[in-house]
């Protein structure tokens, strides 16, 4: 049995209790939410913060709204299986939803929250495994050693970042506040990550992720998520494919954001395929298919997840059809079966 190494735990009471707290810990402190993550992680010795400092206590970061303006405010402590079973966000952010649906378990679900799944550790085949498995190869670049093994002539680590919510939440254009003891910010979440395996995120060590805010879909507007798994019942993805659309007369598109998950260390944006789209109409095969192309292009996996590299990348185009079609009105054609 692998157990947690020792640290001190905080439990504040208030977002600025918190924020104070991890700016005197330092960066040997990590925050936690649900714990679906970090535990296991330092279980495995790959991260060993000193002082651990829970969330859970702080009334204020589990706390959404709706908003038939504003759109829609999650706290970070935002449990997933609350999302995912929420029917005014199913109704207005079917892809969040869906993605919400699709991380894990139903317990760990109940455990998880939008934040932590947000700011989930970067994966890979050679870090996530016990101590004396990594300790066998001599570590590796993420955590105590200096070779990437997936590509080791490389000066960056390539773990992959695994977060079924982060795409979608990319492709909606959602934004996060940031919170420190110095104040807070509001960013992008398409800016909150970063493309280094080891330094995935660009929240600051001092920042706490407090949430998350959804713009208000307009008229015409449709999302859709699409994931490649080993495990139909629960995985990591090592592919997922987030849309969004807005479309306007005669189903011709007016606005989209593609992004791909899975294949790098940060969700990627299909920008050459969003730019083809423009005033093409969904009910095209033709178009679906060239876009699907330019999507997965973008996607070029490695040997650090999961499935041969060949059929992730052919697959990868096969996906991204998939979560077009589920955006246009060729899913509402008799006989058309939906994806």
């Amino acid at each position: 049995m692998m157990r947690l190494p020792r640290f001190r735990y905080l439990a504040p009471r208030s977002l600025s209790e918190a924020a104070a707290a991890l700016s005197d810990a330092g960066p040997d402190a990590a925050v936690v939410a649900g714990g679906t993550d970090l535990f296991p992680n330092m279980k495995r010795r790959q991260q060993t913060p000193g002082t651990v400092i829970g969330l859970r206590g702080v009334a204020a970061l589990g706390e959404r709204s709706i908003d038939p303006a504003q759109g829609l405010t999650l706290g970070a402590l935002t449990r997933l299986s609350a999302i995912e079973n929420d029917r005014a966000i199913a109704a207005a952010w079917p892809a969040l939803s869906l993605a919400a649906s699709l991380v894990a378990t139903p317990p760990l679900r109940n455990m998880g929250t939008v934040g932590g799944n947000l700011c989930l550790d970067t994966r890979c085949s050679y870090y996530d495994q016990g101590p004396e498995w990594r300790a066998a190869i001599g570590y590796c670049m993420k955590k105590d050693g200096d070779i990437c093994w997936v590509a080791p002539g490389s000066s960056r680590c390539w773990a992959v970042s695994s977060s079924d919510t982060a795409p979608v939440l990319c492709a909606l254009d959602a934004e996060a506040t940031l919170v420190s003891a110095a104040g807070e910010r509001r960013i992008g979440v398409s800016d909150l990550f970063a493309d280094d395996g080891i330094d995935h995120l660009t929240r600051r060590p001092d920042e706490i992720l407090a949430r998350i805010h959804v713009p208000a879909p307009v008229a015409g507007e449709r999302s859709s998520y699409v994931k490649l798994r080993r495990r139909g019942s629960f995985d990591f993805p090592v592919l997922g494919v987030a849309a969004r659309a807005r479309l306007g007369r005669g189903g011709a598109v007016e606005s989209v954001r593609l992004f791909v998950g899975g294949t790098g260390s940060r969700p990627q944006e299909a920008r050459a395929a969003a730019e083809f789209l423009i005033g093409r109409s969904l009910d095209d095969d033709g178009v679906i298919g060239e876009a699907a192309r330019l999507v997965a292009h973008i996607a070029k996996p490695l040997q650090n997840t999961d499935f041969s590299l060949g059929w992730r990348k052919s697959v990868a185009r096969e996906y991204a059809a998939r979560a077009l079609r589920e955006l246009g009105p060729i899913q509402d054609q008799p006989g058309r079966p939906r994806t």
